[in-house]
């Protein structure tokens, strides 16, 4: 089979195309931007790419078209596609009918968390020696790569309530037929589509009712929105966690380690490095989903002792002069704050100097703005890129005072930042995208200084 998949460069529908390549099909793409690191990673699988969306690239004649979300009305291929009447699929549906099919899919859905659960989860069956395959948002360390398919029949994957095309609105997760499914965290997001928090709990509402009566759903037993979810309707067995009946976590004292426990049996001790109470409840799902596939507590607590984390959360890119860099992917004030205070749990009273791009769809409308200064409490001082934003961003961070700098400049807030900065500093640079290469400017500025 030939596919030529419309927004390739995108990491569900990059990852889509590695996936197709391991199964033997022909694979060729196009996005409106083709540049490293995914356009390297996909030549490497022999995908070729096309840069734009002309018309003409139906003469590549594919046995289908599969269709990222980021593709609307007007695009020209897309139009010549429906002009023509030639054949096309959405991303996750192409993912159900030809990878996902017959398989023991666990799914972990959720606002925040997803990339690493999933990770986690991906790795404990590995270490199990399960030889899973896997879709993740994100790179985890512990494989390089954030897809693969293998004969085994576990696949990870993780399972976004975004939508799934513009024919398609449902969202990415209910396509996927879920045997095991992790239910993280519920709040409102995505505010390009959704209205509210009730119109995302009814997504979340139609995955739960596909899920088998012999499935199992791992759920945060403190989340109100996904009880509501539950109480709908639910057919499938139901495990908690960071709750008393339930899968529990006790922090280890003066370390990152900590004991597990469930329904109050204790089960073992996770000792890594990988910080904040976010990431021990993710480790919580993960520990529970994998028993559902067979892998004892006591096996997934030593995986997780090997776990090396994803790239882009947390990930130090790099110390110069005393001062530490990182990247993380938070971009939600949730997820911002909970970033914010593992770090801060860490360093306990070095100075962190936080860098913020409010980059999704829901943080450039503004939606989210009177949250912002909440979430970065923690920090001694913020930086925020205002590019592109259509909320006065000055305004919205007024709050913290003296303690926050914004600038419309990336060169300028590097060179601010780097001014600013001492030895011991810890510098978080929060972002979902690339954040135009500000790691490495400010590297090279720390550097040059």
């Amino acid at each position: 089979m030939h596919i030529h998949i419309l927004g390739i460069c995108g990491t569900f529908m990059g990852g889509i195309a590695v996936l197709a390549r391991a199964l033997g099909h022909k694979v060729t793409g196009c996005d409106a931007n083709v540049y490293p690191p995914m356009s390297t990673q996909l030549s490497a699988h022999g995908v070729e790419l096309i840069e734009g969306y002309s018309a003409d690239q139906t003469r590549l004649a594919p046995d289908a078209y599969v269709i990222g979300n980021v593709i609307m009305r007007g695009n020209p291929l897309m139009e010549a596609i429906l002009d023509r009447g030639l054949p096309y699929i959405s991303g996750p549906q192409w993912l159900r009918e030809n990878v996902l099919q017959g398989r023991w899919v666990l799914a972990v859905a959720g606002t925040h968390g997803k990339t690493t659960t999933s990770s986690m989860l991906a790795w404990i069956l590995e270490y199990a020696k399960l030889d899973p395959g896997f879709l993740i948002g994100g790179v985890p360390q512990n494989f390089g790569v954030s897809a693969r398919v293998t004969e085994a029949p576990f696949f990870v994957v993780e399972a976004d309530e975004y939508d799934s095309a513009f024919f398609d609105k449902r969202s990415k997760f209910v396509h996927y037929p879920t045997r095991t499914a992790v239910l993280n965290n519920l709040e409102y997001d995505h505010a390009d589509i959704f209205p509210d928090l009730a119109a995302i709990e009814t997504q979340f509402h139609h995955f739960v009712r596909t899920l088998p009566g012999n499935g199992l759903i791992v759920s945060n037993g403190r989340e109100e929105a996904l009880e509501r979810v539950l109480a709908r309707e639910c057919h499938t067995p139901i495990e908690r966690f960071d709750v008393m009946r339930g899968w529990q976590a006790t922090p280890v004292a003066g370390a990152t380690d900590f004991q597990v426990a469930y329904d109050g049996k204790g089960l073992g001790t996770v000792r890594w490095n990988v910080l904040g109470a976010h990431n021990r409840s993710n480790a919580l799902a993960a520990i529970a989903a994998a028993r559902h596939a067979g892998v004892p507590p006591h096996v997934a607590i030593e995986g997780l002792s090997q776990f090396a984390s994803v790239k882009r959360r947390m990930e130090v890119r790099g110390v110069e002069g005393g001062v530490t860099v990182y990247d993380d992917f938070a971009h939600h004030p949730t997820a911002i704050a909970t970033t914010v205070e593992g770090l801060r749990a860490s360093v306990n009273g070095a100075r962190i100097l936080a860098v913020v791009e409010p980059r999704s769809n829901t943080m450039k409308l503004g939606l989210m703005k009177q949250a912002l200064p909440v979430s970065l409490e923690a920090a001694d001082h913020v930086y925020c890129y205002s590019g592109g934003l259509t909320w006065d961003a000055e305004s919205a961070l007024a709050p913290l005072g003296a303690g926050a700098t914004v600038s419309s400049s990336i060169d300028d807030l590097v060179t601010r930042i780097a001014g600013d900065s001492r030895r011991g500093d810890h510098v978080l640079v929060m972002s979902n995208g690339g954040f135009g290469g500000i790691h490495d400017k400010l590297l090279q500025a720390l550097r040059e200084r």
